[in-house]
């Protein structure tokens, strides 16, 4: 009987119909849908392609382009790599399926059912042979090209120069050829796995396997060959996966802390060396077992191997843990706690801590801040999260500007001498709802940077400006060049068309207010290289197509000369040209060189450092400041950081520099093999940029959440954790279960013999199991972030960490419990309750904690907002805890004598008095202006007395007495609201003409006068 014969079993032949040639259909594509169809297509592939050749402009122009295409020319090459890896062992295992079917007389109903289905297949066999592993592999090579960074690294990787504790391996195993072998290996076992499913697929469709009308299954001699190989292949690549298991436990998390624990070492890890030894054996036994055609063998081991993998990963391990860690377990996961504690602290740059044990009183005494010069000298009264409004009335000028809604700290030289700034960029706003000349040609930059003293504030509780103004001017504007332009930032547009010729070509650009009187404001055209150019059509069709824009094609304004700015936020930039680098959140602005320069700190990171506690990056760096736009980068675990690589971002022209910040960093080293000519060397860092380099946030953030359990050093208790710290809510927020950020200050601690401008932050002990939480302070942590002022030299104690431990038996109240004074205080809240008086509100500003005097000073600015669309936060009083003692006056250095009674010995910044001496109505101090402003303090004092005058009077039942008290009440209560109205009237007139209304941002105040540094 013939396969796939027609002809019943035992039946006479039936005669064949000759089969009819099949008829056109007689509809042809008309030549229309042909070229509108090419069109389409053509289209497509001119929009995909218009992508890649803006990408290579912008590159080009901003002169990465070696970052481009290395990126692009690594990506392809694995992609293709990748794909043949996949789809040629797919292909020769179906076509080897194929190659050897069986051929036999099919015997009924199932045979003839298989061969209608290969007659079926056999038109389309080919394709289907071809595209299913082109397919396959297409999809397994687009995600195995995503791992682009963890190939070049280990094709490019460096000796780190240190060992792991456990198998004595350079780190650089762990760090780079652990995490390539473990994805090659996932890869191939994937392929062996897809091949050979693709493969008995086929011997099935070919008759190779046959499932029998009985129920059992007949497996022929080439299918049986070919299982053996796969599985042979597939049990040698997962040896390699057992044996690579065993350094895996180095940097496992699922135990009590990171890395091989006792369980691992003494059960884990011989037990994956003798699962890599056994699945290498049998699968000996199965390339034994294709060529004899014996498989007892190898049935048996692979049972063998199931049983040993249960026993040896499961049971084994499970047995260890509980019958001989559990009842041992501090004892014997100590040497592996110190391990986790060692490495964690030392990939997280935490090993050269200093520590100090300080006494801190809680009691209070005269001159006690006599010595403490250096840092009540520097105490930030301006509050960077308040201030934002108050720049914006009296700084902006015109509705196309604009500040960021929480401000940049920084530190300045004025007059020879250190002030810690609170600084912004003064950005552009564009409305998404104007017009396109108007938001691509017209407002295209924003104007300056404005600064102000940290310390002190001028006349109405208005920050003090050393720097503002349009033009700019101010104690810290100089003679040299200063170009204030601002067309990279923050805020800027999607994208500007921008310049045009030397001569005969108008200024398009809004430019800044007119200061001639004329009501006009000022045009330019920039003169920059700060973009690709847009002259020629082609690039203008490429552009259009990128931000799909008509106006942008047609436009007169776009000249022969005009460049397109886009991605032009700094933190997009240097992403770009740096995809290998974590960036901080935050950019901030600052004068280098004459420069509006952008600075932001990149960080190389890893989760594969052996023994090293994991953190959630985004959540260590969230506190009651970020929101999920400014971490959005900051996602995924990490158990390595450093803070490699200081970049800049001029904010005229967009150019990007990156400077190697830890040179000795093996990583970073790794990405300047990759990456060679991108980096430039720390030596090419000028004077005026260290001065302004800082440490950054959010490495500081993960720092102290991960002190937070490693501050402790001894095994036992850190087993123990009845010494956990946690960081504090912040307190002067309403939502109480955000962190208090840390805190930009200049300050001198205990140990060391000057100020420096240092990030601090404070401990508080973590909760218990029930959930109670005391809020005493437990520790104190600074980190110098002064980088120094000489050009490409670090300064040596930049970076160096150091944490005041406080003695547990002393209640020195923490943040929480400082606050909770503060707003428990008899005095404090009825003088606040005075202010709030005509619809104003009371807002606290940040709470600073500072090591002076022997404890914990508390220093919390009040201000106070009228209502209204154009009122802003002004200074009005000064909140100064030590221990259990509060102060409240309207200047820092009386709320400190309160505290110290009555002389605290200290030099504020506001005055520059000197010890005990009282400020000058002449200063330009916290206190507002002087006479108005003591009117207004007596007026609170009398009201205060008339309160209690009446209180008394309605305890003696003497209503005469009540309501004299209460026509004092009211007298005092006009006055203090004259006094208000008069700190809060009118600012004098400028010398500078008053800007015109804004469009968008209501009525702008007028400009400071001189006596403000406007």
């Amino acid at each position: 009987m013939s396969y796939g014969s027609d002809t019943p079993s035992g039946g006479p032949p039936r005669p064949r119909q000759p089969q009819q040639p099949s008829r056109p259909s007689g509809k042809k594509v008309s030549p229309l849908t042909l070229t509108i169809f090419a069109v389409v297509i053509l289209v497509a592939v001119f929009v995909f392609l218009s992508n890649f050749y803006a990408d290579i402009l912008w590159f080009n122009q901003l002169g990465y382009s070696e970052v481009y295409w290395t990126e692009r020319i690594a990506k392809v090459v694995i992609f293709l790599i990748a794909l043949l890896l996949m789809a040629v062992p797919m292909w020769f295992s179906m076509r080897s399926a194929y190659k050897h079917r069986p051929v036999y007389a099919p015997d009924g109903g199932r045979a003839d059912s298989m061969s209608r289905y290969q007659s079926q297949l056999e038109p389309v066999r080919r394709f289907l042979m071809i595209g299913i592993p082109l397919v396959v592999g297409i999809f397994a090579a687009v995600a195995v090209a995503g791992q682009w960074k963890t190939i070049l690294l280990f094709l490019n990787r460096t000796p780190w120069g240190s060992t792991d504790p456990q198998f004595n391996m350079d780190l650089s195993f762990f760090m780079f050829s652990l995490p390539f072998i473990a994805l090659l290996n996932g890869f191939l076992i994937s392929v062996v796995l897809l091949s050979g499913v693709a493969g008995l697929l086929t011997h099935y469709l070919y008759g190779g396997i046959r499932v029998e009308e009985r129920g059992g299954i007949t497996i022929g001699k080439a299918a049986r060959v070919h299982t053996a190989i796969v599985v042979a292949v597939f049990l040698l690549l997962q040896a390699v996966n057992f044996w690579i298991g065993q350094y895996e436990t180095l940097t496992d998390q699922s135990g009590r802390v990171a890395g091989a624990l006792y369980r691992d070492v003494h059960a884990v890890i011989p037990a994956q060396m003798i699962l890599a030894i056994v699945a290498v054996l049998i699968a000996i036994t199965f390339v034994i077992a294709a060529i004899t055609g014996r498989w007892r063998l190898p049935l048996i081991g692979t049972a063998m191997l199931v049983i040993t993998m249960i026993v040896a990963s499961g049971v084994y391990p499970y047995m260890v843990q509980q019958f001989q860690v559990v009842p041992s377990q501090r004892a014997l996961e100590s040497p592996y706690i110190e391990r986790n504690i060692e490495m964690t602290r030392q990939a997280y740059g935490l090993d050269d801590i200093e520590v100090t044990q300080y006494d801190a009183t809680v009691t209070t005494e005269k001159n006690a801040l006599a010595e403490e010069t250096a840092t009540t000298a520097n105490i930030r009264l301006l509050d960077p999260n308040l201030v934002s409004a108050a720049f914006a009335q009296l700084q902006q000028f015109r509705g196309y500007y604009t500040f960021a809604d929480t401000l940049n700290v920084d530190r300045y030289k004025v007059d020879g001498k250190v002030e810690d700034t609170v600084i912004a960029a003064r950005e552009v706003n564009v409305s998404p709802t104007d017009t396109w000349v108007n938001q691509h040609i017209s407002y295209t930059h924003g104007y300056g940077l404005v600064a102000a003293y940290g310390n002190r504030v001028a006349a109405g509780g208005r920050p003090d400006f050393m720097l503002g103004g349009i033009p700019t001017s101010g104690t810290l504007a100089s003679d040299k060049d200063y170009e204030p332009r601002i067309y990279f930032g923050e805020n800027s547009p999607q994208y500007s068309i921008v310049g045009g010729p030397d001569e005969g070509w108008d200024d398009r650009e809004l430019d800044r207010p007119s200061t001639s009187g004329d009501s006009q404001d000022t045009r330019y055209t920039f003169t920059g290289d700060g973009g690709p150019n847009v002259g020629n059509m082609f690039n203008r069709i490429v552009y259009s197509l990128k931000f799909a824009s008509t106006d942008l094609l047609l436009s007169q304004d776009v000249n022969a000369d005009s460049q397109i700015l886009y991605d032009r936020d700094p933190r997009e930039r240097v992403s770009k040209v740096a995809p290998y680098l974590t960036l901080d959140s935050n950019a901030y602005p600052a004068i280098v060189d004459g420069r509006v320069q952008w600075i932001i700190d990149g960080y190389t990171t890893s989760n594969n450092f052996p023994y090293s506690q994991q953190q959630q990056l985004s959540s260590a760096v969230t506190d009651s400041l970020t929101n999920a736009q400014d971490i959005d980068a900051l996602n995924g675990r990490v158990n390595y950081l450093r803070n490699s690589v200081k970049a800049t971002v001029d904010a005229y022209d967009g150019s990007v520099k990156l400077y190697a910040w830890d040179d000795e960093d093996p990583l970073l080293k790794s990405w300047q093999s990759v990456f060679p000519n991108t980096i430039s060397p720390m030596s090419d860092m000028s004077a005026e940029l260290m001065e302004h380099v800082r440490y950054p946030e959010d490495m500081f953030k993960v720092q102290r959440e991960v002190l937070s359990t490693y501050h402790v050093d001894d095994p036992g208790t850190f087993y123990e954790a009845n010494d956990a710290w946690a960081v504090p809510d912040d307190p002067t927020t309403a939502n109480t279960k955000v962190k208090q950020p840390p805190f930009y200050m200049s300050l001198k601690m205990p140990t060391q013999d000057e100020a420096s401008f240092s990030l601090t932050s404070t401990f508080i002990p973590a909760s218990s199991a029930s959930g109670q939480q005391r809020n005493v302070m437990f520790g104190f942590l600074a980190a110098n972030a002064d980088a120094g002022t000489k050009a490409g030299v670090k300064a040596e104690d930049y970076g160096k960490l150091r944490l005041l431990e406080l003695p547990t038996d002393t209640a020195v109240p923490g943040p929480g419990q400082a606050q909770q004074n503060f707003d428990t205080n008899t005095k404090v809240t009825q003088e606040l309750n005075l202010l709030r008086q005509g619809a104003s509100e009371v807002k606290n500003g940040n709470l600073l904690s500072l090591p002076v005097g022997g404890g914990i000073l508390y220093v919390q600015p009040v201000y106070v907002q009228s209502s209204g669309a154009t009122s802003y936060p002004t200074l009005r009083k000064v909140l100064v805890a030590f221990g259990d003692q509060v102060g409240f006056a309207d200047t820092l250095a009386e709320a400190l004598d309160q505290v110290f009674g009555g002389d605290s010995g200290a030099v504020t910044g506001e005055t520059g008095a000197k010890p005990g001496e009282k400020p000058s109505d002449g200063d330009n101090g916290s206190k507002p202006t002087q006479t108005d402003a003591q009117k207004l303090s007596d007026a609170l004092n009398a009201a205060n007395a008339a309160i209690k005058a009446g209180q008394e009077a309605l305890a003696k039942n003497d209503f005469a007495a009540y309501g004299k008290s209460q026509k004092d009440l009211e007298a005092a209560l006009q006055k203090a609201i004259e006094a208000d109205a008069a700190i809060n009237g009118t600012p004098e007139k400028s010398e500078t003409p008053a800007p015109e209304q804004g469009s968008e941002q209501g009525t702008e105040s007028p400009a400071p006068t001189d006596g403000n540094n406007g």
